[in-house]
């Protein structure tokens, strides 16, 4: 039995139904927000605070039926399986994909895990492919070696930890097979505001909002999106984003 482990429901609904398997979908955008927690009962307390207070609603309990029972799944996979994750290269998704695989560990699940990996731009990801090109993506699925996995699964601790030099150095590690780890891992060294310097993220909304002359979301957001498709932000975390700088 295949298990497609999927970073949104964007890709659920429309992943091929020739592919075969149970799917799971990672339904967290943990590159936004708090990410403490010595357990993961701890964790996702804190994640179902947040996202009931910054995405609306104040609805915690949702947060554990639509987000912790999807995670949970991850425990039923059975060492026969095989496992599948389909996470692109921005920050958002590989930010998630490092907790997937933590977690993978944290539940002892042996199956052998494959990595599949969008063909399309960066900016679009998976959701620039069609059916087509889905289905050859997953039949160009990489294994991750046990060496892989091994430093892959130090990556989330060290994210919480913002231990930005441990995760560069296996970014650097892992480039040879996998490299589009160390632009990620870069982006996020890179949006870490330094003594007075505001974070790339930021720098590049204010350049943009200057060059357009306009602070409206829209045109703001597009070209947001088209400079720095390495972040993989939404609509809600760019206004985040906006909404924390003092504009004229």
């Amino acid at each position: 039995m295949n298990y497609h482990i999927l970073n949104g429901d964007a890709l659920k609904d429309r992943f091929p139904e020739r592919i075969e398997g149970e799917i799971i979908v990672a339904r967290e955008c943990l590159v936004d927000g708090p990410i403490q927690g010595a357990s993961l009962a701890q964790l996702y307390a804190t994640r179902a605070l947040f996202l009931s207070q910054a995405y609306g609603g104040g609805d915690e309990a949702a947060y554990y039926k639509k987000v912790v029972t999807e995670f949970d799944k991850i425990k039923t996979i059975p060492k026969d399986a095989a496992i599948y994750l389909w996470f692109e290269d921005d920050l958002f998704c590989q930010v998630n994909s490092w907790f997937v695989i933590y977690l993978l560990k944290a539940f002892k699940i042996g199956a052998p895990i494959h990595w599949v990996r969008p063909t399309s731009t960066l900016r679009y990801g998976f959701g620039g492919m069609d059916g087509e090109a889905l289905q050859t993506a997953f039949l160009a699925a990489q294994l991750m070696e046990d060496e892989d996995l091994s430093l892959w699964r130090e990556l989330w601790p060290l994210y919480q930890q913002m231990d930005i030099e441990r995760m560069t150095l296996i970014g650097q590690q892992l480039e040879t097979r996998f490299p589009f780890l160390p632009a990620a891992i870069r982006a996020q060294a890179e949006r870490l505001p330094k003594p007075g310097q505001q974070g790339r993220p930021i720098r590049a909304l204010l350049q943009i909002m200057d060059e357009l002359k306009t602070q409206d979301f829209g045109p703001v957001f597009r070209a947001f999106c088209e400079r720095e498709s390495i972040y993989g932000f939404g609509d809600v975390q760019v206004k985040r984003l906006m909404d924390t700088l003092e504009l004229a």
